[in-house]
């Protein structure tokens, strides 16, 4: 039973992490001022190579997570959680519910000093989310856990880390044909130093799991 209540709480960590995760990650899509660094990687990738008619953005994001997975289940399989899936399902959905609530207030044609006020704090959101997730121990979603998995095996610090996994995913997608812009530049080097931050805090949060 005492297994049982542990993952619980994990459970109910990660969720309340991902949804505050995810609260940013809306913010920073309602800015409308350029794609995260992964989603600039998966852009380039559906753009250059020759997919079948069928697949959409949609469809290469998921495969590229299935990969990283796969991956991970060959180098350290314990990364691999219930909670890697639960960020893979519930993250669409939650974007969804904030966009309706959110949708009218921020949106393409809102004043730049809002729409960029936006940005930076669904970066700082995300970050704050992100971590919260991290600490929960019961799983990250795969594109995060491309920085977690480096800086653990490293010891490297994760900000430093998280910023040249995000610049080389930006690059990477560029080069591939995909679009990088201010937000994307913004996301690129916040996001992994803001994490960095509040990492102690959301620990403190986890604390017991």
């Amino acid at each position: 039973m005492t297994e049982i209540r542990i993952w619980i709480k994990r459970i109910v960590l990660l969720l309340m992490g991902l949804t505050i995760a995810h609260l940013g990650v809306t913010l920073f899509l309602l800015a409308d001022l350029g794609s995260d660094p992964f989603n600039v990687l998966i852009q380039g990738l559906y753009r250059f190579l020759p997919w079948p008619g069928f697949m959409t953005h949609g469809y290469v994001h998921m495969g590229v997570s299935f990969l990283i997975i796969l991956a991970l289940l060959v180098v350290d399989r314990s990364y691999i959680r219930i909670g890697t899936l639960l960020c893979m399902v519930l993250g669409g959905p939650i974007i969804d519910v904030f966009t309706i609530a959110l949708g009218g207030l921020i949106h393409s044609e809102s004043p730049m000093a809002l729409r960029l006020v936006a940005l930076v704090a669904g970066c700082v959101i995300l970050a704050f989310g992100m971590t919260i997730v991290i600490q929960s121990k019961a799983g990250t979603g795969p594109n995060d856990l491309v920085a977690v998995v480096i800086s653990d095996k490293t010891r490297w610090k994760f900000g430093p880390v998280r910023i040249c996994v995000d610049v080389c995913f930006a690059l990477a997608g560029f080069l591939l044909g995909g679009t990088v812009g201010l937000g994307t530049i913004i996301c690129a080097f916040l996001v992994g130093p803001a994490a960095q931050m509040f990492m102690p805090v959301s620990e403190k949060i986890c604390a017991g799991v």
